[in-house]
């Protein structure tokens, strides 16, 4: 591959979107080629399964069938826009990737890191980003600061004891993937997050 896979991952409320932006602001005005991506979505197959997945009326799905939907999801958005983006040469940034999988599915649902291991390649194949960037903050200091869950979406109102789940399992995937899995100190002003976030990516990817 010869562009920059870059994912971005986080407990609800870290400020991912906010970091995302930015970076995408940088990117437009340095010159540089790049292209935004949110998980699931990102495809017309895709976002209809995103609709599925955070749907309150589907409270009833369980653990394996969220992370198959996930996988589905992911194989639709990296055959049609992920692979051939970065075979040309471009940025690829990620909001969520694998790693929420892992999160939310392998550690808070209980299914295992094993399995969503396993499930992961053979969705995702030889594709994995070049650098993961984990905003690092806890959930009830995350969804304080955040104002508390929306209402509409299914994951987030699933409790703060699924959410310490949720970022237990991102701590393992840490030390899982330590070489990709970069940690960023959240609890700090927009302005020194981005300052970390930068810097990694100037040091690990092709972001000048």
């Amino acid at each position: 591959m010869k562009g920059s896979f870059i994912t971005f991952e986080g407990c609800e409320g870290v400020g991912k979107t906010t970091q995302v932006e930015r970076l995408k602001r940088y990117l437009e005005e340095s010159g540089q080629r790049a292209m935004f991506l949110r998980e699931p979505g990102g495809t017309v197959i895709s976002e209809k399964i995103r609709e599925m997945l955070l749907s309150k009326e589907n409270d009833k799905m369980n653990g394996k069938c969220e992370a198959l939907l996930y996988s589905a999801a992911r194989a639709q958005l990296l055959g049609e826009v992920v692979a051939p983006a970065l075979e040309e040469g471009t940025i690829v940034i990620c909001d969520r990737f694998t790693d929420s999988t892992f999160a939310y599915q392998g550690a808070a649902r209980g299914l295992g890191m094993d399995f969503i291991d396993q499930l992961n390649k053979l969705t995702c194949g030889e594709i994995v980003p070049d650098v993961t960037i984990f905003l690092d903050m806890p959930p009830r200091k995350a969804f304080e600061r955040k104002g508390g869950a929306d209402k509409n979406d299914r994951l987030e109102c699933q409790g703060v004891e699924f959410h310490e789940k949720v970022y237990e399992g991102y701590k393992e995937v840490a030390r899982r993937y330590p070489e990709r899995f970069v940690c960023v100190d959240a609890s700090k002003d927009v302005g020194g997050v981005w300052q970390d976030v930068i810097e990694v990516l100037r040091k690990r990817t092709s972001v000048k």
